[in-house]
């Protein structure tokens, strides 16, 4: 008979191989050859008269029992963090790795300097960030944190919004003397408006006025997931685009581009730090979680991009 001890070693195992994705990886964390790693998880859930993981040659993932199991492991092993936490002292550096996921050019422009500020005073944190931006299942992902730019989906899990932008529409000079200048979000009809899948629905863009948010129809010939993309065909002069002002406000200051219908409203966007629960969030999460509050708390923070 197995016992408890022996039930909780699996679930952390279990855990280091959802959070790497990989056999080989958690095995390598964790000394172990990766057959004793796959027969311990093979054991578990035979134990639990369930399938966790599917596996073939190239993928590992979560079945939907798999999901489930990852959601209470998480909260022990945070509970178990959390409590070696509290006896440990407030003077023991805190320790361990934290996953993050943020959007591409976000990650890139301004929360590496805030994760380099923060791991200079907290050497003994190890930060493994993934840039992505697609709208990543944070238990799937096995992240501790999920950066979020814009409006929130429904979601179980817990937000705190570090800091806000808003969106704006520009476009190259070049464009701008070809095509002419919008000066009502009426004229957008007659322009190439590049689509950014993250910020707008395909063939609409929002604007507010006084009676509020209101829609207008857009057409344009190319469409991309990624900021980075979009604001390199603006600067390209393929067509008009809206995006995050953070960034391209050293765009505008330089000169590659320009912003347009300045005095048609478009909502702030929230720039949101998403984790799966308050109550369980281990030290070094919560440490870097502060950090980042006050980090972008200050509004400085947009003149520091690269």
């Amino acid at each position: 008979m197995r016992t408890p001890l022996e039930d909780l070693a699996s679930l952390a195992l279990f855990a280091k191989v959802v959070q790497h994705r990989s056999f080989t990886a958690a095995a390598n964390e964790v000394k172990l050859a990766k057959s004793a790693v796959s027969k311990r998880i093979t054991l578990l859930e035979e134990r639990l008269g369930v399938r966790l993981l599917t596996r073939t040659t190239r993928k590992l993932s979560l079945t939907e029992d798999g999901v489930r199991y990852y959601e209470h492991c998480a909260k022990l092993l945070a509970a178990a963090e959390a409590a070696e936490d509290a006896v440990a002292g407030a003077s023991t550096a805190v320790r361990g790795i934290v996953r993050v996921n943020a959007p591409v050019t976000f990650a890139h422009m301004f929360l590496a300097d805030a994760l380099a500020a923060f791991l200079a005073k907290n050497p003994d944190v190890d930060i493994q960030l993934s840039a992505d931006d697609r709208l990543v299942d944070v238990v799937e992902g096995g992240f501790d944190l999920v950066i979020r730019i814009g409006r929130l989906a429904e979601s179980s899990l817990v937000a705190r919004r570090l800091s806000t932008d808003r969106l704006v529409v520009c476009a190259s000079p070049a464009y701008l003397a070809a095509h002419g200048r919008p000066e009502v979000p009426g004229d957008l009809i007659g322009h190439n408006c590049l689509h950014y899948s993250l910020v707008s629905r395909e063939g609409e863009w929002r604007f507010r006025g006084a009676g509020g948010a209101y829609n207008v129809a857009v057409n344009g010939n190319f469409s991309a997931s990624d900021g980075s993309t979009i604001r390199r065909a603006a600067i390209a002069g393929l067509g008009l685009a809206v995006l995050p002002s953070f960034m391209v406000a050293a765009d505008v200051k330089a000169g590659r581009l320009e912003l347009v219908l300045e005095g048609a409203r478009r909502a702030e966007i929230g720039i949101h730090a998403m984790f799966p629960s308050r109550r369980q969030l281990p030290a070094r999460t919560k440490l870097l979680l502060d950090h980042l509050g006050a980090w972008f708390g200050d509004t400085s923070w947009r003149l520091r991009g690269a």
